[in-house]
């Protein structure tokens, strides 16, 4: 924030703001007598247990209650195995979840992808896989079904391979 007390005129404070629902930068201008009003949140541990088809279904690690969330809600939710630990922002007047925060990695397995030949490591050629989750993930030419890679969250990326 930056508080401005210009030479003719009232004082005012110039904020910019980040939204926690969507992420969206806002610039807004306040008077400086303006009062906000607080907006209590927590963050808890949330394991990921299934996806109905509409919803999917969360459990809390600490006192084992469950919430359910629209896939619009999230972001690259394909990328989400069962299993999984997220980190969930939940607005404590309502009990509201408001954000969902994956790994910034996970390790997912190829079940399908054309096969890999000898000699495919050198270039930055990609093909299309798709993992354990339903996800595609664009992989160089050498990676095979059955193999384990780290995939980026935030991009849906490919990072390396994972050696057993």
């Amino acid at each position: 924030f930056l508080h401005v007390k210009p030479g003719k005129g009232p004082a005012f404070v110039r904020t910019k703001m980040k939204s926690v629902t969507n992420g969206k930068v806002l610039d807004n201008t306040f008077s400086a007598g303006h009062k906000l009003e607080d907006v209590r949140v927590e963050t808890h541990k949330f394991q990921f247990l299934y996806n109905d088809g509409e919803f999917y279904h969360f459990m809390n690690t600490e006192d084992y209650t469950q919430i359910r969330l629209l896939d619009a809600a999230l972001d690259r939710a394909d990328l989400m195995k069962e299993g999984e630990v997220v980190t969930i922002l939940i607005n404590t007047e309502d009990n509201m979840p408001l954000t969902v925060d994956m790994p910034a990695s996970v390790i997912l397995e190829v079940t399908a992808t054309e096969p890999g030949i000898k000699g495919n490591t050198a270039t930055n050629a990609t093909k299309p896989a798709t993992v354990e989750t339903g996800a595609t993930v664009n992989v160089p030419l050498f990676i095979n079904e059955g193999d384990k890679i780290k995939v980026e969250t935030d991009k849906g990326t490919y990072k390396e391979r994972i050696k057993e």
